[in-house]
């Protein structure tokens, strides 16, 4: 197979798809691996690496899309991309199909069959390929509250951990998944007093048992967030349904219960937000705020960390990205369940149930594609 791997584009997103070890396997493997120039200098990968590995290195973005059978990436096409997909065109990436349209219709009009990164899903209903950046972004949403609860940031001017005679910040984490946890764990760490929230009675459970002393549970309810609101200084939203538009727990009304300065953390911004006034935001311009409240919603937090993101990612997706190359995607799928749930779109049709239902959009049989 003719694997593409072209340089991200979106708003400082330094990750690369591949590593030149990634692409030393393909390779050896039997296929032909392109990589655009530069694609990987933001992770610390020269062009020399990629080639030192077999790949060979193309000029441009529109070369890779090209000669591509299968574009490997990290983040979702953006506008100028969607000219350059073509029909029968793999693409295995992070989608995010739910929260945003535009995107939606674009590779259901450009006939290319797209595998998304965060609906891979093991019998367990654990999602491999969502886990890594998900560790990552959680304890980024702490490393990151952090920095703009300082005043120059515009933030309340608060210390998470406090001092001795003064109190720490108290962190307010919706969701206890994975990166809630891993949320929970940064912020206990840095000494602050934090709640975490859920409405799975087992994961509270677990997560009393496992967590540090200064990390309490608190059932997930609008009335529980409510009471929680006048005394917590950051706020992080990890609340994720695969595939689907994340629910809004904090709605623009409940801002005047907040003190002003304090910090709204969204990071289901990539799944449309959990907070009703999160708009996606830059790592050039990461704040924003409404009512006295600053909000941070970037969409693509591990971008900060592209060394550390990119090798915890590709550990993860470089087995099947062999898989697809080996088989096709078709019979990789047929051997592999929780991969066959990654397929969201073929040949212009949406086959993931939880896209269609968020834009009210014809769903179709997966069935229908993966039988020759």
């Amino acid at each position: 197979m003719i694997i593409g791997v072209p340089k991200e584009i979106k708003n400082n997103e330094n990750r690369v798809a591949l590593t030149p070890a990634g692409a030393r396997e393909l390779v050896a493997h039997g296929h032909k691996v392109y990589v655009q120039a530069t694609a990987g200098l933001g992770t610390g990968f020269s062009d020399e690496e990629y080639m030192s590995a077999g790949a060979e290195i193309l000029p441009a973005i529109e070369d890779v899309y090209a000669i591509a059978e299968m574009i490997i990436k990290v983040k979702e096409p953006i506008e100028p991309e969607y000219k350059l997909i073509r029909k029968g065109q793999l693409l295995f990436t992070y989608f995010h199909f739910a929260s945003e349209r535009a995107l939606t219709e674009a590779m259901m009009e450009s006939g290319a069959t797209c595998i998304a990164y965060e609906t891979v899903r093991l019998p367990n209903g654990s999602l491999p390929l969502l886990v890594p950046m998900s560790e990552v972004a959680g304890r980024m949403s702490v490393q990151e509250g952090c920095r703009f609860l300082e005043k120059p940031q515009g933030g309340r001017g608060v210390l998470l951990g406090g001092v001795p005679g003064v109190k720490p910040a108290k962190v307010l984490i919706l969701g206890a998944g994975v990166v809630g946890r891993n949320a929970a764990l940064m912020a206990a760490g840095l000494g602050a007093d934090v709640t975490i929230t859920d409405i799975s009675l087992p994961t509270l459970r677990h997560v009393a048992e496992t967590m540090p002393r200064n990390v309490k549970t608190l059932f997930s309810s609008r009335h529980n967030i409510e009471m929680e609101l006048p005394a917590t200084d950051l706020v992080i939203g990890s609340v994720l349904i695969p595939g689907a538009k994340a629910p809004h727990l904090i709605t623009r009304d409940m801002l005047k219960l907040m003190r002003p300065g304090s910090l709204l953390v969204d990071v289901a911004i990539d799944q449309g937000g959990c907070f009703e006034t999160s708009v996606p935001t830059t790592h050039s311009e990461p704040t924003y705020v409404v009512d006295g409240i600053v909000h941070y919603a970037v969409a693509n937090i591990p971008g900060a960390v592209p060394y550390t993101s990119t090798l915890a990612l590709t550990n993860a997706t470089l087995p099947y990205a062999l898989r697809l190359a080996d088989k096709g995607w078709r019979c990789a799928c047929a051997e592999d369940k929780a991969l066959e749930q990654g397929v969201n779109i073929v040949d212009g049709n949406i086959v993931f149930p939880a896209v269609a239902e968020a834009w009210d959009l014809p769903l179709h049989k997966l069935e229908l594609y993966t039988t020759d």
